[in-house]
């Protein structure tokens, strides 16, 4: 998918990784302005990756047609109705979980983004006798519902929330490896962080360490965003400019009921970011993951 003058890739359904990709094409069609702590920046990045994924439970599964999914005719309405001003109708939170993402780059330019995840805290509870692995629970993407896409049955995949990425340049060159924990948030977090990174032009450090936002509500298990997406909460994080009375007041004029989380919330995701400029890497882990760190060699 194209977004802000790169390629962004993800992995395909089952993943939720399509929401990435869904989200940055129609927020690279938006009039975003330049400053990020502008209350607007936020509003226009939360509508489209409300817009993206509202209907991830109904469309998402492992036969769903990736390209389908962010197809420009199928965004293209979605990204018409946002407005600078107002929360758009559609059509119709994170908790603790297990989840750590490794990105790498090698002299040859060659990366890596890799995630790996229990699901939900310790998996489904149960380990392996001989080599002490524990299993996940992402059983609990599938849905019972009997003729829905992702109808639990024998030898499906159910939808996941892991939703490594990497972005190409125009002339295909690597220019970054990202992902992020994080559950539902983490294509939200992804598109907030490639918006600074491709569009302003933050360098890694600030395109991780800035404030953001998150679709869910302050309690929740990290799989249940899109539930009610009628009913979504536009949380803020506590060192995010838009976290003060007055950007909570401009959202809320906006439409958005909004709640506050403290700085540096574990909630909104550990996302780690390389880049690569001109034979140079640059880096940075997130400060709300306990452990994490950039390294070069």
């Amino acid at each position: 998918m194209s977004a802000w003058d790169h390629s962004v890739w993800t992995v395909p359904p089952n993943s939720q990784g399509y929401l990435t990709l869904a989200g940055a094409w129609i927020a690279a069609g938006l009039d975003l302005p330049s400053d990020p702590d502008d209350p607007l920046f936020a509003h226009l990045l939360a509508e489209a990756a409300k817009q993206a994924g509202w209907d991830r439970p109904e469309v998402l599964s492992d036969t769903a047609d990736g390209a389908a999914l962010i197809a420009p005719d199928r965004l293209a309405p979605r990204r018409a109705a946002i407005s600078p001003d107002a929360v758009a109708p559609l059509g119709a939170g994170t908790g603790t979980g297990d989840t750590m993402y490794l990105a790498a780059v090698d002299a040859d330019r060659m990366g890596v983004s890799l995630i790996q995840s229990n699901a939900g805290g310790w998996g489904v509870g149960l380990w392996t006798p001989t080599h002490r692995i524990s299993l996940h629970n992402r059983g609990i993407g599938f849905n019972l519902t009997e003729g829905h896409p992702a109808e639990y049955g024998p030898g499906r995949r159910p939808p996941h929330t892991l939703a490594p990425a990497i972005v190409q340049r125009a002339d295909g060159s690597l220019r970054s490896v990202v992902g992020t924990m994080g559950g539902d948030a983490q294509p939200q977090v992804l598109l907030q962080v490639l918006a600074r990174s491709l569009c302003l032009g933050s360098d890694p450090a600030a395109s991780i360490g800035s404030g953001r936002w998150r679709w869910g509500a302050a309690e929740g298990t990290g799989f249940d965003t899109w539930a009610d997406p009628g009913n979504v909460e536009l949380r803020i994080e506590g060192h995010a400019a838009w976290a003060s009375a007055d950007g909570v007041a401009d959202l809320g004029r906006r439409g958005h009921r909004v709640g506050t989380d403290g700085p540096h919330d574990n909630s909104y995701g550990h996302a780690h970011l390389i880049e690569v400029h001109d034979g140079v890497l640059a880096g940075a882990a997130d400060p709300r993951a306990l452990t994490g760190s950039a390294a070069g060699y």
